[in-house]
């Protein structure tokens, strides 16, 4: 009588594994003060009345392309707030506070996944350390804008986050829209990374209806979810790899007519990078100009931009050791310098839009 071994089909490819901590103990480990819920709160209606056409400033969402260094982060924060105190009148600054760095083949996977920089992926350690982060910077009395590109991470932080995002590689993602339709903030989502702007049209049409849909609960445990819709969720054109640039006044346009066919919002934000800078961080103040000339000629569509800024300009690898301070890893940015007269521009863009109303 022969003994054949167990066949195994289950987990042929899973070479180790962690323990994840939950939402819930992270949260008593670093509690949201009162103080700072309230700011959040009152942050995530002033963007939703910017957005709505309500409130007449600009939203500017700026900061580095994806945090590495926490330290670095908080000087930016402090020196971004101050440079923008006295242009609150015209702008509402955000600061870009970005966990997570979706590649297009390999590389750094960003703080939460790999806060050493060296291949640990000590991702408890990432939670922790973003988490850390945004109460700091909420305490600061600054709001924070943010990428959910994992679907479970969101559950560790997203309370602290004014306005979130859906980038132009998972626009598509059926779980992504599902995600952006229970967030709690507004949200914006980009178009594809080739250009197509009606894919993130139909993600809003989407994310603005209910969905059932599985995730964590604070507790940690898995459970499907029910959405009520997000209808604050907003399209952001990005450029592309395809269709080119597509901030100028007339790409505008056309996605305005797309939103006024799909019946939503006629409100749009402009990312200066990416697609639209070519990668190229000067090449964002074009953009930038390229919105003041339309806000001038009376463009009440555009509502927001978003700018890569980073204490110093440029990028460098994250493997050079020692790493320079408060320069970027991940995409190349603009200096904080280089960044504050184009918002001190905008500011006097919209300044003088409100004065000739």
């Amino acid at each position: 009588k022969s003994h054949c071994m167990p066949v195994t089909t289950t987990d042929l490819r899973i070479v180790g594994s962690q323990p994840l901590l939950t939402p819930a103990s992270l949260a008593r480990d670093l509690p949201l003060p009162d103080s700072s819920a309230e700011f959040i709160q009152e942050s995530r209606r002033t963007i939703e009345r910017i957005l709505q056409g309500l409130d007449p400033r600009l939203l500017v969402i700026v900061g580095p392309c994806s945090i590495h260094d926490a330290a670095a982060a908080l000087d930016y924060a402090a020196q971004f707030k101050e440079a923008t105190a006295s242009l609150r009148d015209a702008l509402f600054p955000v600061m870009r506070v970005y966990f997570e760095k979706p590649r297009s083949v390999t590389g750094w996977k960003g703080l939460i996944n790999d806060p050493d920089l060296d291949g640990s992926f000590r991702i408890n350690k990432g939670l922790h350390m973003a988490r850390e982060l945004l109460l700091q910077i909420a305490a600061m009395g600054l709001p924070a804008a943010s990428e959910f590109l994992d679907t479970t991470f969101g559950q560790f932080y997203a309370e602290l986050v004014s306005f979130g995002t859906i980038g132009a590689r998972t626009v598509e993602s059926q779980i992504h829209r599902e995600l952006a339709s229970g967030l709690s903030m507004p949200v914006g989502i980009k178009n594809r990374t080739d250009g197509n702007v009606k894919v993130a049209v139909d993600a809003l049409r989407a994310a603005r209806h209910s969905h059932w849909f599985p995730s964590l609960t604070h507790e940690g445990a898995p459970a499907i979810l029910q959405s009520s819709g997000n209808d604050q969720s907003y399209l952001i054109l990005r450029g592309g790899n395809v269709s080119g640039t597509n901030y100028d006044s007339d790409a505008v346009a056309k996605s305005v007519a797309l939103l006024r066919e799909a019946e939503l919002p006629e409100s749009v934000i402009i990312d200066c990078s990416h697609g639209n800078s070519g990668g190229e961080p000067a090449r964002q103040a074009d953009v930038i100009h390229s919105v003041i000339g339309q806000l001038k000629e009376g463009n009440r569509a555009i509502r927001g931009v978003m700018l890569e800024s980073h204490l110093q300009g440029g990028r460098q690898k994250p493997e050079n050791k020692p790493l320079i301070y408060g320069r970027s890893i991940t995409d190349a940015c603009l200096s904080l310098e280089e960044t504050v007269p184009l918002l001190q521009s905008l500011a006097e863009t919209v300044r003088f839009s409100l004065n000739s109303a």
